[in-house]
């Protein structure tokens, strides 16, 4: 399995402000004068740049693709990440108008659908969009996000076919010889689901807008547990600090302190904190990163910890 993330951001899009860039330009330039680089060094100094400098972790909402060992594609979610996503697959088959597209939903907040008006494969006659998710409703709510109040464009006018499945909860769903994909209930405002992937005895789960605190944690049943148990690959919801997470019980979302208990709980062997919150800066997520890594080392976990971030790809 390939995984590919191309929407970290969590509730809302989250461009890069002035006075962010402008500052890191001017902690680049002091950087530079201090070392006296010279043109022919530029290209080492800015990987040895500090991580907040040397990238952005990205402003677009929760995209994902899996793809699986056959070279299929899997969509996870259509937040403002699946944009550029459908910039890429215009460059192939989409762009002919061959391409059958297969989209998971984990649930239809905004933050999770309002990329898909501007995923141009939909506008490609010949193109089929296959849709999946545990919703009754799933194609209404897509209807109603393009109702001429909000979008020019209707879902029935998008010239591609599209088709909406309801996945049968607690089933697991195989679309293709020897990939399983099965689902596990979320709390979360108005429900969400995670999805773990399983091929060639790798286990990937994708896990957004979910709120583990360290009551339900503990009231988890041994199938619960189960669900995320051993995983190589876990994308976990950890938009908020332990503090601001106590403030906000019930919005759904997980604290970076409690995502890694949790990891460590399940031996996940690679955590990855995701839908960072919009109000954080980039040096503000690095500073929450740092202090999720000492927080691991107090738990004495072998796991490997990363912060999700536009363009990073895992390889299970």
């Amino acid at each position: 399995m390939k995984i590919e993330l191309w929407g970290v951001r969590g509730s809302l899009p989250t461009p890069l402000t002035d006075t962010e860039y402008q500052q890191r330009i001017k902690e680049i330039l002091l950087s530079s004068a201090e070392k006296n680089i010279k043109p022919e060094d530029i290209d080492r100094f800015i990987s040895d740049l500090p991580s907040h400098l040397r990238h952005v972790f990205g402003g677009n909402t929760t995209c994902v693709t899996v793809e699986s060992s056959s070279g299929k594609l899997y969509i996870i979610d259509c937040g403002t990440g699946i944009r550029p996503l459908g910039d890429k697959l215009m460059q192939g088959k989409s762009g002919k108008g061959q391409e059958i597209i297969t989209i998971l939903l984990t649930h239809t907040h905004w933050d999770h659908v309002q990329g898909f008006p501007f995923f141009k494969p939909v506008y490609i006659p010949g193109n089929v969009i296959n849709f999946y998710s545990p919703f009754n409703d799933l194609q209404q709510r897509f209807e109603y996000q393009q109702d001429f109040r909000f979008f020019p464009k209707k879902l029935e006018e998008m010239a591609s076919s599209k088709t909406f499945t309801k996945l049968e909860y607690g089933k697991t769903f195989s679309p293709e010889k020897g990939l399983d994909i099965d689902m596990f209930r979320l709390k979360h405002p108005g429900g969400s689901f995670a999805y773990r992937f399983r091929e060639n005895g790798k286990t990937f789960i994708f896990c957004t807008d979910a709120e583990f605190i360290g009551e339900s944690v503990e009231k988890f049943t041994n199938e619960d547990d189960c669900f995320f148990n051993n995983a190589d690959v876990l994308i976990l919801d950890s938009q908020y600090t332990l503090d601001e997470s106590f403030v906000k019980l019930f919005w759904g979302h997980t604290s970076y302190t409690m995502a890694i208990n949790c990891g460590v709980r399940w031996n996940i062997k690679h955590l990855v904190l995701t839908h960072h919150e919009p109000s954080y800066s980039d040096s503000r997520l690095e500073q929450n990163f740092d202090e999720a890594k000492e927080h691991l080392k107090l738990t004495g976990s072998p796991m490997t910890l990363s912060i999700a971030t536009e363009g990073t790809i895992f390889k299970l």
